[in-house]
């Protein structure tokens, strides 16, 4: 039993033949008579019957065209509610991001926000990248770090790349290679580092690095959380990888570019297809879009010049 089928008999109690029936709704009398048999095979007791050269409803078929009627009505609130619910400009809205990511987009989206905008539910979730396309199945939008050379993202989630993000070396202000103006990896290559944890996006730039001075470097520390790398770095922990634009500048830090190695991250808003359906999810997206801008603010060129350089000589 299904809503097509209910309509058949609804409209064939009203109007009285299968013909009739077939040129109000646009079918062949076969496929009606199709349908009405389908029916027929979920409903116990005769539900048409013949009248001369009629198809008339019986008394059960008449209870169920009554029923019909309120089938109907009941799907056409249910299709206005979703309606309302996907044109709602107001409605809520759930985004997810890693840490470095949440710190610096979350108070964008949430300064001078107008009351009549979607309504925000924040959370941060800092995984593994492989990961980042599972948490669509619980938030609208998902701010993901992904490298260049790591695996596309799933066809299961659509991907809007908000930032190109370049890496830098990070060292105390007064170490001897805060002097210089750009790093290679052999430049670095003997001194202590800290990194993140195995599995996480930054681990494949270091991986580079190494191959590039063609020695292995001595990790000591592993940490995630950037605004903790910095303070480790400030006391003299060893050189740290940082991204350019979200991370809060540290007064006893300098940062310098890195060539000769991809140093660049991407972040990335997923999202299941289906979830751009909602006005409201549309209008965060746009809204992310547009902070990244502010965040990019007037480096686009020098993240372009870091793009080239660390691709290294052609």
């Amino acid at each position: 039993m299904n809503e097509r089928q209910l309509r058949i008999l609804r409209e064939l109690g009203e109007l009285g033949s299968v013909t009739a029936v077939a040129e109000a709704l646009l079918m062949t009398p076969s496929a009606i008579s199709q349908h009405l048999r389908l029916l027929q095979r979920s409903i116990p007791v005769p539900l048409t019957e013949r009248d001369g050269r009629r198809l008339v409803l019986t008394d059960a078929g008449r209870a169920l065209a009554g029923a019909a009627i309120e089938v109907e009505s009941a799907l056409a609130r249910a299709r206005h509610s979703v309606d309302e619910f996907v044109d709602e400009p107001a409605g809520d809205v759930s985004v997810a991001a890693f840490h470095s990511a949440g710190a610096t987009f979350f108070p964008i989206l949430l300064r001078g926000r107008d009351p009549r905008a979607p309504r925000l539910a924040l959370a941060d979730e800092d995984v593994a990248q492989d990961h980042f396309p599972r948490l669509t199945r619980d938030y609208d939008l998902v701010l993901a770090h992904h490298l260049a050379h790591a695996q596309p993202w799933p066809h299961t989630v659509t991907a809007t790349t908000l930032l190109r993000e370049p890496l830098d070396v990070a060292m105390p202000a007064d170490h001897p290679l805060a002097r210089e103006e750009r790093l290679t990896p052999r430049d670095v290559a003997d001194l202590p580092w800290i990194t993140v944890h195995d599995g996480f996006p930054l681990m494949a730039t270091i991986d580079a690095i190494a191959t590039a001075a063609n020695r292995r470097l001595d990790i000591v520390h592993r940490i995630n959380e950037f605004a903790v790398v910095a303070e480790t770095v400030a006391a003299g922990g060893g050189l740290a990888l940082m991204p350019r634009w979200t991370t809060r500048r540290h007064p006893a830090l300098v940062l310098r570019p890195l060539s000769g190695v991809h140093a660049i991250r991407r972040i990335d808003v997923l999202h299941r297809p289906e979830r751009v359906a909602r006005k409201a999810v549309r209008t965060v997206l746009d809204e992310l879009r547009r902070a990244a801008q502010a965040i990019r603010g007037g480096d686009d060129a020098d993240s372009d010049a870091v793009a080239t350089s660390a691709a290294g000589p052609p």
